[in-house]
Order: structure tokens, then sequence, then C-alpha cells
């Protein structure tokens, strides 16, 4: 077995052994690469690309030809790396099972921050729930920048009337910030809860996601203006 054979193997064992906790965040994609990059020393590309993208996740999430363009990475390589936030999300659903039934608040929020957990970019996310608060869909229906999404009232009523949903649920990330809601966001969803009055479709929650922390607006007393955030709407 030559050098690079058993420096491959190594790494594979030590996954195999320990998990990925054994792993440096270059070694991580030194393993990932050793599928796409048949013999050729990947390490000096793994740790180009973590000069060149700063962290691990900033690799996985940058489009394939950004990674394209990094010496040494390949179309395969690049969309290898580009595939695991996307095989990781599908993943998550899948684990939840067909038409998962989420009753309390704490299912909503493991729900949703499963849904939202490898998403880099605002994402609002409707979650359509049937009487008896089994999921009929959860559609990530608008994607803004890494600051803001945009929220098309008209968009989220055609959707939750042309799945039939008893009820919704609604959820945005703040990726790199807090589990707090801004003023727009309480503004918009007042409107969306007053839009949703009128076709006497409950709005369960509005669920604000920042890493593994949450925050309930129903929780909070805000879907219809009636409170104040407090500490205890967030977990």
């Amino acid at each position: 077995m030559s050098y690079l054979e058993g420096h491959r193997q190594r790494l594979r064992d030590r996954f195999n052994g320990s998990g990925l906790g054994a792993l440096e965040d270059h070694e991580v994609l030194e393993l990932l690469l050793t599928y796409a990059v048949p013999r050729k020393d990947v390490k000096p590309i793994a740790r180009g690309l973590l000069d060149r993208f700063g962290t691990l996740s900033n690799v996985l999430d940058a489009p394939t030809a950004e990674l394209t363009q990094q010496t040494g990475v390949a179309a395969a390589g690049a969309t290898l790396l580009h595939l695991m936030p996307a095989l990781t999300r599908r993943y998550l659903r899948d684990r939840w099972g067909h038409k998962p039934q989420l009753n309390t608040r704490e299912d909503l929020a493991r729900f949703v921050v499963d849904e939202l957990a490898t998403t880099n970019n605002e994402v609002f996310l409707l979650i359509l729930l049937t009487h008896e608060n089994q999921v009929l869909r959860a559609l990530h229906l608008h994607e803004g920048s890494i600051a803001s999404t945009p929220v098309y009232p008209r968009l989220v009523v055609e959707a939750a009337l042309r799945h039939h949903a008893a009820r919704v649920v609604f959820a945005h990330n703040h990726p790199g910030g807090v589990a707090q809601p801004s003023d727009a966001d309480v503004a918009v969803t007042q409107t969306l809860v007053s839009l949703f009055d009128l076709l006497a479709i409950p709005v369960v929650d509005h669920i604000i996601v920042a890493g593994p922390r949450t925050f309930s607006m129903a929780e909070a007393g805000l879907l219809r203006g009636d409170g104040a955030p407090r500490a205890s709407g967030s977990t």
C-alpha cells in the first residue's frame, strides 16, 4: 500500500472508529474529496479551500462554479461538496417520516430547526398542517440575502389554499444572528394573521430560528400585537 492509499485509509478508519469529531475540518474535506479525486494528494486542495472560503460550512455552501475555480477541484469534487448541505436537509426531513404530527411547541421547534439548519441565507418557511397537526407540506417559499428575505402575503395564502391546509405555521431563520423578531418580522406576521383570519385558517405560530435556538411569536404574544418579546419565548 502506498503512502497516499495508507493516508486515505487512516482517515476512513478514524471516521469509522470515532466519527467526524476525530477529524479536523481540513481532514473532513480530505475524506470527502478522496471519493471524487482518485490517485492524488487532496490535502493541499482541502487546505486551499479553507484558506479561500474561511470555514468548512462556507466551503460546503459555495456554489459549484466557485468551487471549481479552486485549483485542483474538478467538477466531480465540487458537486460532491455542494451536495452535502442539500443531502443533510433531505436526511433531516426524511427522518421525520411521512406526514409527521406536530402536537407541541417543542415538536414545532425541532421540526423547524431541522428544516432550516443548513440554510445559509434567510428562508421563509410555510408549514401546512391538517386538523390533526400532521404536516401536509413544508414549503421554502422565499429566500433572501443573509440579512433579509422578502415575504409576499399573496403567495403565502395561495400556497395554503392550494394544499388545503387546516392551519399554518410560519418560520424563518436569522443566519449568524439572534432568535428575536425584528419590527418588520412582527408587522409582516400580523398582516398574514389578519389575512388567514378572513379564511378561517388558524396561524399556530411564527418561529424565528438562529442556529439551535428558537423564538415563538405565539408564546410571546406577538401574533396579534398583544404582547412584547419576552426571554421565555426563546429556547
